[in-house]
């Protein structure tokens, strides 16, 4: 399994240099590209083939007076400028042409040097090398301080460095890890998604939602306020853009510890983990949209996900359309739709429920029907060939009158 291992790491002010100008030139070779292709299909060229473009924004434009500063970064990190052109331009097609599922994506749009976001990537063709002393030695850049957090498990196959919007950097490592299986349980549990409770687990155990976001409401409008209060381009505005950002990062960092913290567990001690497949885009067009964002379900399904998977323990998602909040778990009565108001029901087989731990329950139940089916096996028996018997015409079979092509048929 392929995961991902990110690291705080702090360049000295000359190798923010360097990798700002590593930044820029991969975000030059992004945009050249993408022009390239798009005068090409304005003028109904074919599609430029990736050895082609890369010759042409590469290589021939090293040699150009305009370019000539693109040899002064690793080449490593402008190819790979590219394979992200080229993945982006794959995953448009497929998208149109219904290959790909979820959501239709765009076409590649140009990179702005004022994104918050910016990034390069080396791959083992660069020679990136963890160091004994624990520094990051990175072409044409140096040997960068890491603050390691945990250990490797392996040698990593690629490291992209990132800058965020708050002006931190990090080192973000692929490494291909065998799994981990933990000793099996017994328990098993279906998990129901909540904003008041942001988990409620099949066995009544309630995890109240945190609400990073609304905790820290009071401190990011004032930090906004002032940033609009600030003169667009002015050294004050920017200094405001990095504060604001900065306390987004902290509850971002602080949502994603703790949903870290409770996937652990939930995988730890339980042997199957079933959750409801939520429309979290869908939801997030509602007037509940702030509250669904501050949840970030989808993380955390998809930490519960991959965890599950090195860890040796089943995980699967039910229907979203099952009426798992209208259903009785003891009969199996559908009760029909119930406002959100209304947080317990008595079934008239005289069962009381929570809402939230009877879905929970009816989570699990189909979570559990699921896994009992072939989960992929050939339901249907293979095509044999049929025996002579079989094959043959009935002695005292009807004959048919059909004409095929002119021919009469018996």
């Amino acid at each position: 399994m392929q995961l991902r291992y990110n690291y705080r790491v702090y360049p000295t002010p000359a190798q923010q240099a360097s990798l700002a100008r590593a930044f820029g030139c991969a975000r030059v070779v992004f945009n050249d590209g993408l022009r390239a292709r798009q005068q090409a299909r304005e003028a109904g060229e074919a599609y430029l083939s990736d050895g082609d473009l890369s010759k042409r924004v590469i290589t021939q434009a090293k040699q150009t007076p305009e370019r000539e500063w693109l040899g002064e970064v690793s080449a490593v990190v402008l190819q790979q400028a590219l394979a992200d052109l080229n993945v982006a331009y794959r995953n448009f097609f497929t998208s149109i042409s219904g290959k790909r599922q979820g959501r239709k994506v765009a076409p590649p749009r140009f990179r702005s040097r004022k994104d918050n976001r910016q990034a390069i990537r080396f791959t083992a063709n660069a020679r990136f090398k963890v160091l004994d002393n624990g520094r990051l030695r990175l072409p044409k850049i140096g040997d960068l301080a890491v603050r390691w957090s945990r250990h490797l498990p392996a040698a990593p196959t690629s490291v992209t460095v990132i800058r965020d919007a708050a002006g931190r950097y990090f080192a973000s490592f692929v490494v291909v890890a065998a799994d981990d299986p933990l000793p099996p349980v017994d328990a098993e549990v279906g998990i129901d998604l909540g904003l008041t409770h942001f988990a409620v687990l099949s066995n009544g155990k309630k995890v109240a939602a945190p609400k990073f976001l609304r905790r820290a409401a009071r401190k990011l409008r004032r930090l906004q306020q002032d940033l609009s209060r600030k003169q667009r381009g002015s050294n004050n505005r920017k200094k405001a853009v990095v504060k604001v950002a900065r306390a987004h990062a902290r509850v971002a960092d602080s949502r994603r510890d703790w949903q870290h913290r409770l996937s652990t567990r939930i995988i730890r001690d339980n042997q199957a983990v079933y959750v409801e497949d939520l429309c979290v885009v869908g939801l997030g067009r509602t007037r509940l949209a702030k509250s669904v964002h501050d949840a970030g379900w989808a993380q955390f399904v998809q930490m519960l996900e991959y965890k599950a998977a090195r860890r040796g323990r089943t995980f699967a998602k039910t229907n979203r359309f099952l009426p798992t909040s209208q259903t009785c778990s003891t009969c199996g009565r559908i009760d029909g739709p119930k406002p959100l108001s209304v947080r317990s029901w008595t079934c008239p087989c005289g069962a009381v429920h929570d809402r939230d731990v009877n879905a929970a329950r009816n989570i699990l139940a189909a979570g559990r029907a699921e896994s009992l089916n072939a989960c992929g096996a050939q339901v249907r028996p293979a095509p044999l060939p049929a025996p002579r018997r079989e094959a043959g015409i009935r002695p005292d079979a009807v004959r048919s009158t059909r004409s095929v092509e002119g021919i009469s048929v018996p």
